[in-house]
């Protein structure tokens, strides 16, 4: 299946019931707006971790009704982020959402060697993007976490994606590795990487999914351009993920996409037992409610082991 847009996403995670979700220093107005939409929506029950006065303070200020919310005081945010971590291990939440704390203090005590997180496998980013007139969501990875990927790293990041994307029910995702231009050049590395993932795919790796690259933008996304490249595709311009190969191509093409192209867009953190949604504060209040939704559509049922 494909979602067509945020609003199935969404719609499919309320089908299947509120999940809960710890909110880590969840003193924050920005954060609280969003969990404020997700209850509304019936999508999640909070859990929050913070300094309580403040936190109602704000819910106060923006109308967010506390009654049924879990509220647990903890002013200090790395005990907070430390607290949260202990509600997803003692099966208190579901999965986890960073508020007013620094990222790296935040992923410390998901990372934590005794009661964290850890899976073994890298943590990594993707992105998802609602782009008007494109038909389904875009998936992007990794644009968020890992600087300059080798090509071991790549295939952990996008077996982390892939994992998600079957999860939320994707049966056959579609997968460029997308690079400068379509000719393998040892000067040009990721081209390199990009047609060993290709191999490896070939080779009945990624089982899910077909994979190809290297590939360029226009060809990734037009059949138009790949016939006039004499490109022949599996694809053919229908793609669902995009696996950059760095996380300045990755940056820079979400930006884009929201700032040129009007794109939402909204990401979350794979890799952990759980799925973190670890936003920015530039993000709306809709952006990380998808993001929430991104979430908690992977956890009903199931983490993601």
């Amino acid at each position: 299946m494909r979602y067509s847009g945020f609003e199935s996403l969404l719609e499919k995670a309320k089908s299947m019931g509120r999940t809960k979700v710890a909110v880590a220093a969840a003193a924050d107005k920005e954060v609280l707006e969003a969990i404020k939409l997700a209850e509304i929506e019936g999508l999640i029950s909070p859990l929050l971790i913070g300094d309580t006065e403040v936190i109602k303070q704000y819910a106060a200020e923006i109308e967010f009704r506390l009654d049924q919310t879990e509220l647990i005081h903890e002013p200090n945010p790395i005990h907070a982020a430390h607290k949260a971590v202990d509600a997803v291990i003692d099966g208190q939440a579901s999965f986890l959402m960073k508020g007013l704390i620094n990222s790296s203090d935040f992923l410390r005590a998901v990372l934590r060697p005794e009661r964290g997180l850890r899976t073994g496998r890298l943590l990594s980013h993707m992105a998802a993007f609602q782009i008007p007139g494109y038909t389904r969501l875009l998936f992007v990875t990794d644009g968020g976490m890992n600087i300059a990927p080798d090509l071991k790293q790549k295939k952990e990041i996008l077996e982390n994606s892939l994992l998600y994307l079957e999860g939320i029910g994707m049966e056959l995702v579609n997968v460029i590795v997308l690079t400068a231009n379509e000719v393998v050049n040892p000067k040009m590395p990721a081209t390199v990487d990009a047609k060993a993932l290709e191999e490896m795919n070939l080779n009945g790796e990624f089982p899910n999914a077909v994979v190809e690259g290297p590939l360029a933008l226009d060809g990734a996304v037009s059949a138009v351009a790949l016939k006039h490249k004499g490109i022949s595709s599996r694809i053919n311009g229908n793609v669902d993920l995009f696996l950059v190969p760095s996380i300045e191509v990755g940056n820079v093409m979400g930006k884009s996409l929201v700032y040129f192209a009007g794109a939402t867009m909204a990401g979350i953190i794979l890799g952990a037992q759980v799925p973190i949604v670890l936003t920015s504060r530039n993000d709306t209040p809709r952006s990380k409610l998808m993001a929430l939704t991104m979430a908690a559509l992977s956890q009903k049922g199931q983490r993601l082991l």
